[in-house]
C-alpha cells in the first residue's frame, strides 16, 4: 500500500513539473542549465584569480586590460613602453655593427685578433662586479689559467658518449661525489644514498628539481595539479620552472627578518603540494632560511623540501668550520630532498657547471628522460641537455682537485672577513641601513632618507656593477675574491655616491632609477613584465 502511495505522488509530482515546464520553449531547457554550468565557470574561475592574485591586482588586472581596449590608449602606451625600453638600452643600438652572414673567406687564425679586440672593448670588471667573476686576479694566470687548460685539453669531449670519453664520465661522478660530501652525504642523517648530476648552472639544477619533484610526487601521492610554495626571495628560476613545467606557485612573503615565513608556508600547503623552497643564503639579502624549521614541515607533511645553495654551496661548510655560526642547511637536515649549489661561483669552476644532489636514487629517477620508440635507438639523458660540454666537467674537477680543503678554508676566510668589513662599513654610513642580519658574503642595504637607485647609477658611474633590489629598494653586492684588494675602494665610492645624493638629490643623465623606482611603484605588474618582454625582445 506504501509502494502505490508514493508512486501516485511520483506521477502527481511529474505531471505538476511537466505542466510547469510546459510553457517554455525546449530550446531554453536546453539551453537554461548549460548557461548555469558557464555562469559557475565564470564565477569559479574569477574567485580563483582574485585567491591567486589578491582582490587589488585582478581589480587593476582588469581595469588595465579594459582601457587597453581603446585604441589611442593603446597607442599611447605602446609608444611609451618604447621610450622606456630605449632608456634601457642607454638609447643606442647594441647590434649597430653586429655581423649578419658569414665572411666570404675564412679569417683563420685572424679571428683571434677580432676576439682579442672584442674582448678589449667589455668594461673594467676586476674588482668592481657583485658576484659575476669569482676567482681572484686576471684571466691569464693563477687559478683562471688553469682551469682555462684543463677546459682546452677536454673541449672536444662530451659525456652523452660515455663509451668513448670515460675520463670525462669518470671527472663528473668524482666532482658530485666531492659535492655531495661537502653537503652531509657523509653524515648517517643522509641515509647514506646521495647522488646527483652536474648541470649548465643553477637554474638548470633548480629546473631539474623541480621537475624531479614534481614527478616523484605524482608518482608518490597521486598529485596531477602540482603547486609549490616559494618565499618571495626565492630565486626567480623557480617562477621558469614553474612555467615550464606547468606547475602553479604560492608565492608567500618574507617574515620580518628577510627570512622565508615557516608559519606562512605551513599556511598555504594542501593536497597538491608537491614541495617547499629555502635558501641558504638567499640571493636578495644574503640570509640563510629556517632550513630545519622547513624540513620539519616538509617531513610532517610528506613533500619535498629544495635547498637552493646556489650561492653558499662551497661557502657554508668551510664557513662553519672556520666557526662561524651557520645553522644546518644541508641532507644532515631531515625533509631536505634535494640540493642545487653551483661549481661555478665559489667552487671556481668555469661558467657553466653546477650540481643538482637528491636523498636518494628513487627521487633522482623521475630526473632522467628514456625514449624507447625512437627509431634511432634506446635514448636515455640524464639532464635537460644532450649534448654537454666535456671541457667544463674537466675544468670543475681540476678547480676542485687543485684547491682541496685547504685552499677553500683560506678563500673562504678571506671572502667571510671582507663580507665584514663591508658590512660593517655600510653601518657607519648614516644615510643606510644593512637589511637583516648577513649569514655569508651577501650584504644588501637599503636608505630611508635618499633613492637608493640614484646612489647605484652614480656607483655604476665610478665602474660599480652593483645589484638592484626591490621590496624593500636596495641593492646589493655580493663578496668574492675579487674583492679582497679592491673593499676600501667601493666603500669610499659608497660614501661619496652617497654624499652627491644628499647634497643633490635628483637622477642623473643615463641613469636608470627612475626607471626603477618607477617599475616599483607600478601597479600593474603586466606592465612591468611586458616591458622586461620587449627589452629582452630587442637584446638577443
Amino acid at each position: 500500500m506504501a509502494k502505490i502511495d508514493f508512486l501516485d505522488q511520483f506521477l502527481d509530482l511529474r505531471s505538476k513539473a511537466n505542466g510547469f515546464l510546459s510553457q517554455y520553449e525546449p530550446l531554453a531547457l536546453v539551453l537554461a542549465p548549460l548557461l548555469a554550468l558557464f555562469c559557475a565557470r565564470f564565477v569559479h574561475s574569477v574567485l580563483s584569480l582574485i585567491h591567486e592574485r589578491g582582490l587589488k591586482n585582478s581589480i587593476i588586472e582588469f581595469v588595465m586590460a579594459s582601457v587597453k581596449l581603446v585604441p589611442s590608449v593603446r597607442s599611447y602606451i605602446e609608444n611609451e613602453k618604447k621610450k622606456v625600453v630605449d632608456q634601457m638600452q642607454s638609447g643606442s643600438s647594441k647590434r649597430e655593427g653586429w655581423r649578419t652572414e658569414l665572411p666570404d673567406l675564412g679569417l683563420n687564425e685572424g679571428v683571434l685578433r677580432e676576439l682579442e679586440d672584442a674582448k678589449a672593448k667589455d668594461v673594467t670588471w676586476r674588482g668592481k662586479c657583485s658576484g659575476t667573476v669569482y676567482i681572484a686576479g686576471n684571466e691569464y694566470e693563477g687559478h683562471f689559467d688553469l682551469i682555462n687548460k684543463a677546459y682546452s685539453m677536454f673541449s672536444h669531449t662530451n659525456p652523452l658518449h660515455q663509451d668513448v670519453f670515460k675520463s670525462v664520465a669518470k671527472f663528473e661522478a668524482e666532482v658530485v661525489a666531492m659535492t655531495a660530501a661537502l653537503l652531509g652525504s657523509k653524515e648517517k642523517a643522509s641515509g647514506g644514498q646521495v647522488c646527483g648530476n652536474m648541470t649548465s648552472g643553477g637554474t638548470e639544477s633548480i629546473l631539474l628539481a623541480v621537475k624531479s619533484s614534481r614527478d616523484y610526487m605524482r608518482a608518490k601521492k597521486g598529485i596531477t595539479k602540482p603547486e609549490m610554495i616559494i618565499a618571495e626571495s626565492a630565486h626567480s628560476a623557480y617562477d621558469k620552472a614553474a612555467q615550464y613545467f606547468n606547475i602553479k606557485v604560492r608565492r608567500v612573503p618574507v617574515n620580518r627578518d628577510f627570512l622565508a615565513d615557516v608559519k606562512g608556508i605551513k599556511r598555504c600547503i594542501n593536497r597538491n603540494t608537491i614541495m617547499i623552497i629555502g635558501s641558504a643564503p638567499g640571493f636578495p639579502h644574503g640570509l640563510i632560511d629556517p632550513i630545519e624549521e622547513l624540513g620539519q614541515l616538509a617531513d610532517s607533511y610528506g613533500i619535498c623540501l629544495h635547498v637552493d645553495l646556489c650561492l653558499g654551496g662551497f661557502v657554508l661548510p668551510f664557513a662553519r668550520k672556520l666557526g662561524y655560526p651557520i645553522m644546518p642547511f644541508d641532507f644532515s637536515v631531515k625533509g631536505v630532498t634535494s640540493i642545487s649549489t653551483d661549481v661555478h661561483k665559489y667552487g671556481l669552476g668555469p661558467k657553466g657547471t653546477s650540481v643538482v644532489l637528491y636523498r636518494n636514487h628513487e627521487i633522482r629517477k623521475h630526473q632522467f628522460v628514456a625514449v624507447t620508440e625512437w627509431s634511432g635507438g634506446l635514448y636515455i639523458s640524464p639532464t635537460i641537455a644532450g649534448s654537454r660540454a666535456g671541457g667544463l666537467i674537466a675544468g670543475a674537477w681540476a678547480s676542485m682537485m687543485a684547491l682541496g680543503l685547504n685552499g677553500y678554508m683560506e678563500n673562504t676566510r678571506q671572502i667571510m672577513e671582507v663580507s665584514k668589513k663591508i658590512q660593517k662599513g655600510i653601518e657607519e654610513i648614516s644615510e643606510l641601513f644593512v637589511i637583516g642580519k648577513p649569514d655569508a658574503m651577501v650584504i644588501a642595504f637599503g636608505s630611508d632618507s635618499l633613492d637608493i637607485f640614484e646612489v647605484n647609477d652614480l656607483m655604476a658611474s665610478k665602474g660599480w656593477h652593483l645589484n638592484a633590489l626591490q621590496r624593500p629598494n636596495s641593492l646589493h653586492i655580493c663578496v668574492t675574491l675579487q674583492h679582497v684588494n679592491a673593499y676600501k675602494n667601493f666603500l669610499d665610492d659608497l660614501r661619496e655616491s652617497v654624499n652627491t645624493v644628499k647634497k643633490n638629490p635628483g637622477p642623473i643623465s643615463g641613469g636608470l632609477a627612475p626607471i626603477y623606482g618607477a617599475a616599483g611603484k607600478m601597479p600593474d605588474r603586466g606592465m612591468v613584465r611586458d616591458l622586461l618582454v620587449e627589452f629582452m625582445d630587442s637584446s638577443c
